[in-house]
């Protein structure tokens, strides 16, 4: 059976601004590689598994020009932009229905299926045999059950800032049952999770065979079923996208994963982090005690454990004095600074921003 890729890239990167912008987020920077971008990097991991003819990056319409300027060696017709913004559960549904109309074309058959690996496109991965390694144990379980399978990470701390996976028995190698999905916790409840060993962090990773979806959203949620068949003629012309803008806005995990009964876990056994805003960074670099995360041209003195970022270039340098687990990113036309402790909050200025119509900026 064919696999297909899924990378999702629609993000818009609000807690990286002002170095992540609307054109260009941070799945277009280079923050965890200095020669490529996170795109990039997450198509380069997964190549050595699946062709690039297979693989499809699902964006948006804004970003789709950037994508294809960016990548001029990716196939263009694999750069697929959602007739409008509907979460990860009609974007998921899209990408199953052009899969399995592609396959259809192919075989000529009505009965054609093909394996999916939803990936995406802006996460920090290290071990990169042994994340291919476990992408490959997920699909083949896909292939053969009827399963809808996502990666776990072990905790190596009590994180708030994900979802956790209470998983349970194994049932193939070290592929386990799902037993719940948690919200992201309190601190209190995060510790119990680690110290409990039968939690797993939520990485956003699926796989499954594209019927297998089609038929977990028949049970969970019929009404994006109802539409999967045809939807991928939604990327075709506005009359057809109505289908897709009339889909309940709602993630997959919601929809489906929380939901259906055939969900599995394998823990993954290579490093992993989202990167989910600046104070990210420090985890992403063996960091000795107060040294700082710098980029570009600056001066830090008497600063200590903050992340300094300058965008400029070499006729513009940042200096910093006196400062403790700060965060400072100067672009050309912004400046941020901001207390490390606060960095997931970097999304609010965003809005207050557009609030005020200053979209220039954003």
């Amino acid at each position: 059976m064919k696999s297909y890729v899924v990378i999702m890239a629609g993000g818009s990167g609000e807690r990286f601004w002002p170095y992540s912008r609307i054109k260009k987020p941070k799945q277009l920077l280079m923050l965890t590689s200095t020669t490529k971008t996170m795109l990039q990097e997450a198509i380069d991991r997964i190549e050595p598994l699946v062709p690039q003819q297979n693989i499809l990056i699902i964006t948006s319409e804004v970003l789709k020009p950037a994508i294809i300027e960016a990548m001029p060696n990716f196939p263009a017709e694999n750069v697929i932009a959602e007739p409008g913004k509907r979460n990860t559960a009609p974007c998921l549904a899209l990408a199953a229905s052009i899969i399995l109309q592609r396959e259809q074309m192919n075989s000529q058959s009505e009965q054609a299926d093909a394996t999916m690996a939803v990936l995406t496109a802006d996460h920090f991965i290290g071990n990169e045999e042994n994340f291919r390694t476990d992408v490959k144990i997920a699909l083949m379980f896909a292939e053969k059950q009827d399963a809808l399978v996502t990666l776990g990470i072990p905790p190596s701390r009590p994180e708030t800032g994900y979802g956790y996976i209470h998983f349970g028995n194994a049932v193939e190698g070290d592929i386990r049952t799902v037993q719940s999905f948690k919200e992201k916790p309190d601190v209190e409840t995060a510790l119990l999770y680690v110290r409990g060993r039968e939690y797993l962090w939520n990485s956003g990773m699926f796989f499954w065979r594209a019927n297998a979806l089609f038929n977990a959203m028949k049970e969970c949620v019929p009404e994006i079923a109802t539409a999967l068949p045809t939807l991928y003629k939604s990327v075709e012309n506005e009359k057809e996208a109505e289908a897709f803008l009339a889909l309940p806005n709602i993630s997959i995990d919601y929809a489906v994963m929380e939901r259906a009964k055939n969900v599995f876990v394998k823990p993954a056994t290579f490093v992993w982090d989202d990167v989910g805003s600046w104070d990210s960074l420090d985890r992403l670099r063996t960091l000795k005690p107060g040294e700082n995360v710098e980029y570009g041209l600056t001066e830090t003195v008497d600063t200590e454990s903050s992340i300094i970022v300058n965008t400029i270039g070499d006729n513009h340098i940042v200096a910093t004095l006196g400062l403790r687990d700060m965060v400072v990113v100067a672009t050309p036309d912004a400046t941020l600074v901001c207390p490390k402790d606060r960095a997931q909050e970097v999304k609010r200025i965003v809005q207050a921003m557009r609030n005020k119509g200053l979209d220039d900026v954003l």
